[in-house]
């Protein structure tokens, strides 16, 4: 039971060691560990006991909440927080001592992610084409237009309005889940990465109670809508996701200082550092799906070959 437990943690802080990274997916993690069903399975019920308290189903929301295999989720997500608590300060301090070596790590990890989500499209047809050059262009204007904003680059928490803490959270959870996209760039494109990072370096407490808070809502209102959307539209919603990594690539761009800045620079003088790690960051992501993606077959056929025949 112990050895269980302490293997769920340390699943659980390779996961969050991904989350907490833009471009890296804890999903795709938990797809190479092999406890993804079991995590979304968990998840579910969890949300759906929250949807029934809400309409004062107690005694719904406590069948739901019995289904829950605690004793596999507390571990891993004590896991997960531990990993985003002793990372945080480490990927903070970069940001503002490599703001151009860490957007190229980046950058090449989101995309190595764009790779990985293409890959899983069943449709390659002209509607989803059209999505994602759509939602890219949309949200790469966007993100450009942000950049006047403010004359001050938001990276600390209290930079940031409270409410927005509370609107990160019940956004960038409902993806968390998502193998193939990552939370933590969702964060980025919505300018909450920089704050939510101090939050947690700083142990800003206020802050990060709205974030879970938000997170919470998150989950208990849009992780049924997401399971619905990817069972019904599956295709059109990867090409959402894809336009949104596609689009994403505006605030990565390294030059001319990192994440702090939307404004397209040309590459200074060092161009193999960068150029390196986003080679690495591209690479990374796409030998952990091509594990995630043997590993997943393995697990299915093994399941299939335990069916009784007809």
């Amino acid at each position: 039971m112990v050895i269980t437990l302490l293997g769920n943690v340390l699943r659980g802080f390779v996961m969050g060691s991904a989350d907490v990274v833009p471009g890296v997916s804890g999903g795709t993690v938990a797809l190479i560990f092999g406890i993804y069903r079991r995590l979304v399975g968990s998840i579910r019920s969890g949300s759906s006991s929250l949807g029934s308290f809400a309409r004062a189903d107690v005694g719904g929301g406590l069948n739901w909440l019995a289904r829950v295999e605690w004793l596999f989720l507390v571990p891993l997500l004590a896991g997960m927080a531990l990993a985003i608590v002793a990372l945080s300060g480490v990927i903070e301090t970069q940001l503002y001592d490599r703001p151009v070596q860490v957007a190229a790590l980046f950058l090449g990890l989101v995309l190595g992610s764009i790779v990985v989500a293409w890959r899983l499209l069943d449709r390659r047809d002209a509607p989803r084409l059209v999505i994602i050059a759509i939602v890219g262009v949309v949200l790469f204007v966007l993100l450009g237009a942000r950049e006047g904003l403010s004359d001050e680059t938001v990276t600390q928490a209290d930079d940031a309005a409270a409410w927005s803490f509370f609107l990160a959270g019940a956004v960038a959870i409902c993806v968390m889940i998502l193998p193939g996209i990552s939370g933590s760039l969702l964060l980025v494109m919505l300018g909450m990465y920089g704050p939510v990072l101090a939050a947690v370096a700083d142990r800003e407490l206020g802050y990060l109670a709205l974030f879970l808070a938000g997170a919470t809502l998150g989950l208990a209102l849009f992780s049924q809508l997401l399971h619905w959307a990817l069972n019904s539209h599956y295709d059109s919603v990867m090409a959402v996701l894809i336009g949104l990594m596609a689009g994403s690539t505006r605030v990565l761009w390294p030059w001319p200082d990192g994440l702090n800045s939307t404004t397209l620079g040309t590459p200074d003088v060092d161009l193999v550092s960068p150029l390196l790690l986003m080679a690495f960051g591209l690479l990374l992501v796409l030998g952990m799906n091509e594990v995630a993606r043997r590993l997943d077959c393995r697990s299915t056929a093994s399941e299939a070959s335990r069916l009784p025949a007809n």
